[in-house]
């Protein structure tokens, strides 16, 4: 089922839900500029199948979720990132705090006091980010390919980071989102990210109903700069945490979550060889058995 709530800053936000209303939920926080279709449909139907209520959203400025109409300028990124490399301060429309807050305001309309949160790349930084500031919202976190604000672990080849940043020929036009999507899953998939056509085309599909994608994504990767290094303030963490990240990832390289995984206190971490910035087919069924059992080890 879809659903649509509007936050205290007046953002509307795009939510969808599955399974048992009586189950234990898992709200599942989407990475970069990709709308919450992006999320493989057997991922989704794994952890329901596992027993939980899965609920999903998009983010502020992608999806079916608000466009904040506030312009990152022609070397807006280009100087954040500079500023970020320098340890400066970066000033944005919005935080991953904000974020977290639609996320939170997502529990409040579904009537969810406590869920396990699963959220990947920029994602898990936003889950992170509710770990810390509303922990009694989160019954465990799971973060996948992501990492803690810190430049020094978090940088990954300039190759991946370029394809991320580049623009489709067309906003508007399905052949050519779902040819970048293509290219662009090749590189910081590593070769490994082998989602299929149907589902490649409902992504485009999601990004050329909603446009402007690229301007608005901009400003997501501004408020993970705005948001800053974590570092020291995930020593804080309390909740149980499972960490997830490829081996061959380009974008977010391994050593950042190795980084989380002493950062946070007694959490746990999963390396998957053969996976790079994605979620491929072949691995689905082990991430899926390995959340569900980290989320029912720490049922309420």
């Amino acid at each position: 089922m879809q659903y649509w709530l509007i936050t205290k800053d007046n953002v509307r936000i795009h939510y969808q839900v599955w399974g048992d209303d009586q189950a234990p939920a898992i709200l599942l926080i989407m990475g970069l500029g990709m709308p919450s279709e992006a999320w493989p449909e057997e991922f989704i139907g794994g952890l329901v199948r596992q027993g939980f209520r899965v609920i999903t959203m998009d983010n502020r400025d992608s999806g079916q979720s608000s466009r904040i109409d506030i312009p990152v300028g022609p070397f807006g990124i280009s100087l954040a990132i500079l500023k970020t490399l320098f340890g400066k301060t970066v000033q944005g429309p919005y935080s991953l705090e904000d974020m977290a807050a639609d996320a939170e305001a997502v529990l409040d309309a579904v009537h969810v006091k406590r869920a396990h949160v699963l959220g990947i790349s920029m994602g898990g930084m936003i889950a992170q980010v509710m770990a810390l500031n509303s922990p009694q919202r989160v019954s465990s976190l799971i973060s996948v390919m992501s990492a803690s604000g810190n430049p020094r672990t978090g940088l990954g080849k300039w190759s991946a980071i370029a394809a991320l940043l580049k623009h489709p020929k067309s906003e508007t036009d399905l052949s050519s989102m779902a040819h970048y999507i293509h290219r662009q899953l090749k590189v910081i998939g590593a070769g490994f990210c082998d989602y299929e056509e149907q589902q490649i085309y409902q992504v485009a599909k999601a990004m050329v109903d909603n446009p402007p994608i690229f301007s608005a994504t901009e400003r997501q990767l501004l408020a993970i700069l705005v948001s800053g290094n974590r570092s020291e303030s995930l020593k804080r963490i309390k909740v149980p945490t499972l960490v997830i990240h490829g081996k061959q990832d380009p974008l977010l390289p391994l050593k950042a979550s190795e980084e989380l995984t002493r950062l946070i206190p007694n959490a746990r971490l999963m390396v998957i060889d053969k996976m790079g910035h994605g979620l491929p087919r072949q691995h689905l069924p082990g991430i899926v058995a390995a959340v569900a059992k980290h989320c029912h080890r720490y049922k309420e």
